[in-house]
């Protein structure tokens, strides 16, 4: 039955052969039981982690979903599978680049090579739209507005499409690179390829910022202490508009959020919004600060210093 279960995870669509067998296992065993032990097994012997664990679970609760409703009969026996608790996993602080990170960042490329005009780019449209890095492998020709006003077509999640604007940097940037990689621009063209001329990938996006962060690192050395990927710079993207003044409802549609509780995320992590709430609150009067602010008192101190004069004389 556990095997069944990891076929289940690993495989986009069971055979029906498949299907009959589980159905069978099903009817002689409790699913419950094997599918905590499956799950159970990801963490202590394969060393998955709680959200991978968390993602078999829903996908076996998606066909037991559609076992019992073609299969009545073990109806109760796929309930217990559907009632197995998502297990909790850390929430950690979303980790981005503050302004000279970001610029050291940008900073480490040679624009005036081949590859690295392709690379600066490719960095700071990522920087300047807040895309995910699909959305990026996905751009072609077509989307990209290089006349007044300056823009991008990006389509997102669920194929919702958004435009971004660009700033001239990045259109100058855009069109040196494709001045040097590019001969004919056809409007179905993949904006960003390889060395090979074809479609450039995720992976290969996350290994040239990770590599462009690493001599970073030597110049801004608290660069070296974060885990910088593509979604870094997604992550800093928000973070600089909020801090530059911006609404939290004009970054949500900046990053194509579909709930704005998700954008809050980012206020959370704030600290110059954070400082300035508690210099605007101020600290508890302790009985130990009233009794120095008394002796801090003008006509105190005159009155000492009138008595260490008496003194001295």
């Amino acid at each position: 039955m556990i095997y069944y279960m990891g076929t289940l995870c690993h495989a986009h669509f069971p055979s029906n052969f498949e299907c009959s067998r589980i159905c069978r296992e099903i009817q002689l065993n409790s699913p419950g039981n094997f599918g905590l032990k499956f799950l159970d097994d990801l963490e202590a012997n394969r060393g998955n982690c709680t959200a991978v664990r968390n993602n078999r679970l829903a996908a076996l609760r998606s066909f037991f979903r559609y076992v019992a409703g073609q299969e009545p009969l073990v109806l109760a026996r796929c309930q217990r599978i559907c009632t197995i608790a998502t297990k909790r996993k850390e929430h950690k602080t979303i980790e981005y680049l503050e302004d000279n990170e970001m610029a050291a960042v940008l900073k480490s490329i040679d624009n005036h090579s081949r590859k690295g005009s392709r690379d600066y780019a490719l960095l700071l449209i990522l920087y300047n739209t807040g895309a995910r890095v699909q959305e990026v492998v996905d751009l072609k020709v077509a989307d990209l507005r290089l006349q007044t006003p300056f823009q991008v077509k990006l389509f997102g999640k669920g194929k919702k499409e958004r435009l971004c604007p660009l700033w001239p940097e990045s259109v100058a940037a855009l069109e040196n690179y494709f001045s040097t990689w590019k001969s004919d621009l056809l409007e179905e063209s993949p904006v960003f390829v390889n060395a090979e001329g074809r479609r450039i990938t995720r992976f290969g996006i996350r290994y040239l910022v990770r590599q462009y962060a690493a001599q970073a690192a030597h110049v801004c050395p608290s660069v070296k202490s974060k885990n910088v990927s593509p979604h870094t710079l997604r992550h800093t993207t928000a973070m600089h508009l909020l801090q530059s003044g911006n609404d939290i409802s004009v970054v949500k549609h900046w990053l194509g959020h579909a709930d704005v509780n998700t954008t809050h995320g980012y206020v959370e992590i704030d600290m110059k919004m954070k400082r300035k709430a508690l210099e605007a609150c101020e600290p508890p009067q302790t009985k130990t600060a009233k009794a120095l602010r008394q002796w801090a008192k003008p006509s105190i101190l005159r009155w000492l210093d009138q008595l260490s004069e008496k003194i001295g004389k």
